[in-house]
This record gives structure tokens, C-alpha cells and sequence, in this order.
């Protein structure tokens, strides 16, 4: 089967050359922040995926966890962290397209990566986030909770829309309205955990 095709390098390298990056906040989510506030084990493996300028990973590394892992596709942002945090190690530095991934994880946290791809790349995009989480693994984030009806990025749904994509492959655990959401996207966030499946689900 043919890798799926994503947006390329060239856009987000676009993106963040002329400083479109409305995504980025500029500090750590606080609805993620609040999450990992909660979690004592300092050595769970832990990807954020399109974590751009990584203020996420830069957290999660100051407070402990080792082994957080940046994943990005674009160059910028990337450089831009190894200049902030010059002392994360490189290892853990990925720069690779999500679907050329081939690690396992105990944790995948995110925020605006869904809404990087594509309608017709939403199934791929659940079986392998399934494929990067270990036995039991978590993948914990927010989604929009409504659709923008783009021909480019962000791309997003209703809420029932995603639990009938997650379903098949997840236990979802919470999805709910996020209270804490940063103040442009308040009332428009589910903060959600879903739990990866051992055995996937043939209702599709």
C-alpha cells in the first residue's frame, strides 16, 4: 500500500517563513499542562507530534520526563528549539514525515496535529496513531469541535464525527468541552484521552 500523501514539506516551510503559524501559542497548552500536572511516572515515553517550535517538549523535559520525544516535519521551527533548549538531547529530535514513523510510545499528546490532514487521510491517520502507542498507550488531546470547510489546514469536525472515526481503535476514556482552553478558542475545544485498543474493533 502507497504511503498516504500529506501536505507537504514545502507548505508548513512556507508556513512558518512568512510567520503563518496561528497554531503556535507560544508557551505550553495549558488543557496538555494541566493534564501532565497529573502523571507521576517520570519515565513514560511521550511524542508530540507537529510539535513545532516545541513548547510542549521543552515543559515536559524541564519537569523531569526524559524521555519526551519532539516530532516535526518542518526545519524552522526545529532550529528554533535547539537554539531555546540546547541542552535536549538530539536523539530525541525527530524530523520525519508522521507516517514514516516507526517508534513506539507509552504517551502521544497533541493539539492541532489532527487538523494538519486532510479529510480523505483521517482513517490513516488513526491506524497509525494506533501503530505508535505501546500496549495500553494513551493519545490525549484537543480537537476543534466544529468543522472550518478549508481546501487547506486546519481540518476538523463535529465531535460525533470523531468518536465514530477513534471508536474501532480507541477506548475513549474522557471527551468532553475543554474548560481551560486558551481564551480564542474558548468553547470551541474537547479536550479528549483515548486509551489504544489491543484488538481493533471490525465496526468501522
Amino acid at each position: 500500500m502507497s504511503k498516504p500523501t500529506i501536505f507537504p514539506q514545502e507548505y508548513w516551510t512556507e508556513q512558518y517563513s512568512n510567520q503563518q503559524t496561528g497554531w503556535d501559542l507560544g508557551y505550553a497548552s495549558p488543557p496538555l499542562i494541566e493534564y501532565t500536572k497529573q502523571l507521576t511516572n517520570k519515565d513514560l515515553t511521550i511524542l508530540i507530534p507537529g510539535a513545532g517550535y516545541g513548547w510542549e517538549v521543552e515543559y515536559l523535559y524541564n519537569c523531569g520526563f526524559c524521555n519526551v520525544y519532539l516530532l516535526e516535519f518542518a526545519i524552522q521551527p526545529i532550529e528554533a528549539f535547539r537554539k531555546r533548549v540546547p541542552h535536549f538531547p538530539e536523539k530525541n529530535i525527530i524530523q520525519l514525515d508522521f507516517f514514516d514513523l516507526n517508534f513506539t510510545f507509552d504517551l502521544i499528546l497533541e493539539q492541532t496535529f489532527f487538523t494538519s490532514f486532510p479529510p480523505q487521510l483521517r482513517t490513516a491517520f488513526v491506524i497509525q496513531m494506533h501503530k505508535l502507542l505501546n500496549l495500553d498507550g494513551k493519545y490525549v488531546g484537543l480537537f476543534f469541535n466544529h468543522p472550518f470547510y478549508n481546501h487547506f489546514p486546519p481540518f476538523s469536525m463535529f465531535p460525533q464525527e470523531y468518536l465514530q472515526l477513534f471508536k474501532p481503535y480507541f477506548s475513549v476514556q474522557c471527551f468532553e468541552n475543554c474548560y481551560n482552553s486558551i481564551k480564542p478558542r474558548a468553547g470551541r475545544e474537547v479536550f479528549f484521552i483515548m486509551q489504544k485498543l489491543k484488538q481493533v474493533s471490525q465496526e468501522k
